[in-house]
């Protein structure tokens, strides 16, 4: 029989560059499926749409659009574009495929949790830091480090930020590039999504330290502040700007703590889920308790703190956005890579050998068989795929469509056109339909199982299948 101290302690086995490079390779699998898994696929395609345009319209960064805003031009204001434009740079060479966002997010990614592990095992020591990160690599972000959204990578930048900026606090002889590395990574990474930016609560933890010359934290501060003007041009004045210059509204900014709170309160059951649930799944988040509880008893200042400040931040984040965070799973992925710290810690403290190999194996089992659903396509929904070809057969691609997917525009960016999207009620209404007609409207596109449901109209019928039916305008 294997010794479990032996195993656990086999020098492949303990090198977390394995298990990082181990978890990226699994992740390949289906890398260049379509943005149509079930979790979240409209989240992608809005990455993925802006990305193409980009490619096929205009390369301007800072002029996002989007296919769904009707006869406007589908400039609006969103995220920092920096993953579409990844994408878009990466098109150029080798022609557009919309399945890089899917590479580059985890290529960024697995960087982002490699430096996780130095942090942690900077600050505690490697088995927490080695703990830690197979935590990290089994939770939500398994999943969603792999799809085309901004969320681990905007995170993992920061990350690699902080390792950065921590690093400048060393007093080493390569200070000046920690801290350009900080300013610019961490610059990237809250502009890419604004909520990875909580994490900035625990450079407090540097200024604080007495045993640390005022000179660098003032250095640091300032340095801090700067990065931060950016981010509060391009999201609070920028943005609006872009909403209010051409007409279509579509980034969730967030809303006032007290309405935020009040609906967190009507959908506590959903929020708490995020953390029980989501984000390292039930065994895992017992393991994060436990650590919580190990770090009460054994009075680990350090641990405590790093919780304390880190959830306070992030709970201002729940609260600005409310229903929306109580209602999209992966608005937990900022504060996972704490809780999968706490995670860590208690396995540091587990002496029985059989207990914590057991309790690993159950969490990353648990992690990604339930997240493996995810890596495919199923068949019903493969059918959108063709929607681009059948309408290039009697539309012109500047022919402005309207698709009955309701507020999802995943329909739309496969159709490869510009236009509407809506639900079967609204369709139903003859005063929209002519209202859109006068817009430039040419086709109304009823998607039968996928996206939405069937119905009948009274204008010409061009095309017709199981999936789905295109009208004509006249």
């Amino acid at each position: 029989m294997i010794h479990a101290k032996s195993l656990i302690n086999n020098k492949l086995f303990k090198d977390i560059r394995f298990w990082i490079i181990l978890f990226f390779v699994i992740r390949l699998f289906g890398i260049t499926n379509p943005p149509l898994e079930v979790a979240h696929n409209w989240r992608q395609t809005t990455v993925t749409m802006v990305a193409r345009n980009f490619y096929e319209t205009s390369p301007d960064l800072f002029y996002p659009q989007v296919d769904f805003a009707g006869e406007k031009s589908g400039i609006t204001g969103m995220e920092f574009p920096l993953l579409n434009y990844l994408i878009y740079l990466v098109s150029i060479v080798f022609g557009y495929c919309h399945w890089y966002g899917r590479f580059i997010n985890l290529l960024v990614s697995s960087i982002g949790i490699f430096y996780f592990f130095r942090i942690i095992s900077k600050y505690f020591n490697g088995e927490t830091a080695f703990y830690s990160t197979l935590v990290l690599l089994s939770s939500i972000w398994f999943a969603y480090s792999r799809k085309i959204m901004p969320d681990t990578f905007s995170m993992s930048l920061v990350i690699t930020a902080f390792y950065y900026g921590t690093h400048f606090f060393d007093n080493s002889k390569n200070r000046f590039l920690s801290l350009l590395l900080y300013f610019t990574l961490m610059l990237l990474g809250i502009l890419s999504k604004i909520p990875s930016g909580f994490i900035l609560i625990l450079f407090l933890l540097f200024l604080i330290d007495k045993k640390t010359d005022l000179k660098p934290k003032l250095i640091f501060s300032v340095t801090t502040l700067l990065l931060l003007i950016p981010v509060y041009e391009w999201y609070f004045w920028w943005n609006p700007y872009l909403v209010k210059e051409y007409g279509f509204w579509h980034f969730f900014m967030g809303k006032s703590v007290m309405e935020g709170g009040n609906e967190i309160l009507r959908n506590l059951q959903d929020t708490l889920a995020h953390f029980y649930d989501y984000a390292l799944k039930f065994i895992g988040f017992f393991v994060f308790v436990y650590g919580i509880v190990l770090s009460v008893i054994h009075r680990n200042k350090l641990m405590l703190l790093v919780l304390l400040l880190s959830f306070t931040a992030f709970s201002i984040i729940i609260l600005k956005s409310g229903f929306t965070f109580a209602h999209h799973a992966y608005y937990i992925i900022p504060f996972v890579p704490v809780m999968a710290l706490l995670c860590g810690y208690a396995f540091s403290l587990i002496t029985n050998h059989w207990i914590r190999l057991v309790l690993i194996l159950a969490i990353v089992l648990e992690g990604i068989l339930n997240q493996q659903h995810d890596f495919f396509i199923r068949p019903q929904e493969k059918a959108i795929l063709t929607l681009e070809n059948t309408l290039d057969t009697f539309a012109k691609r500047s022919d402005l469509i309207l698709i009955n997917s309701g507020n999802y525009p995943t329909a739309m960016y496969f159709a490869h056109h510009k236009g509407w999207i809506s639900s079967n009620q609204q369709i139903s209404d003859e005063q929209y339909i002519s209202t859109l007609k006068t817009k430039g409207c040419k086709y109304i596109v009823i998607l039968k199982q996928s996206f939405g449901t069937d119905m009948t109209l009274r204008y010409p019928k061009v095309y017709n299948d199981e999936n789905y039916s295109v009208y004509k305008l006249n």
